[in-house]
């Protein structure tokens, strides 16, 4: 069974999701700015490997979260403060995320 967000605060500039099992977990809204999985952000791959697209942007200075939607029972879309409105964070690569800010 996948874990799921049971809320969400945004805290300065930190996003804070408590999770259905207690835990919580912190992310820099930088940081999902710069890691959002969307095609224009990571490019997409074809079948030889190739990436094509996506942005060689690492830092978004000053970039926040406006809000979020949640997409199927899986994931979330967040609307950053520059516009950008791609990509959903699966529920897993949100806590992926957590492990590697925790690294």
């Amino acid at each position: 069974m996948q874990l799921k967000p049971k809320q969400l605060d945004l805290i300065g500039s930190e996003l804070a999701i408590l999770w259905e099992d207690g835990s919580e977990d912190y992310y820099p809204m930088e940081f999902l700015r710069a890691h959002s999985p969307s095609a224009d952000n990571q490019g997409e791959q074809d079948i030889f490997g190739n990436v094509h697209g996506g942005t060689d942007q690492k830092e978004f200075p000053g970039v926040t979260i406006r809000s979020w939607v949640p997409v199927g029972g899986y994931g979330l879309r967040f609307t950053f403060s520059d516009g950008h409105a791609h990509g959903i964070f699966s529920f897993e690569y949100l806590k992926r995320l957590a492990d590697l800010l925790r690294s």
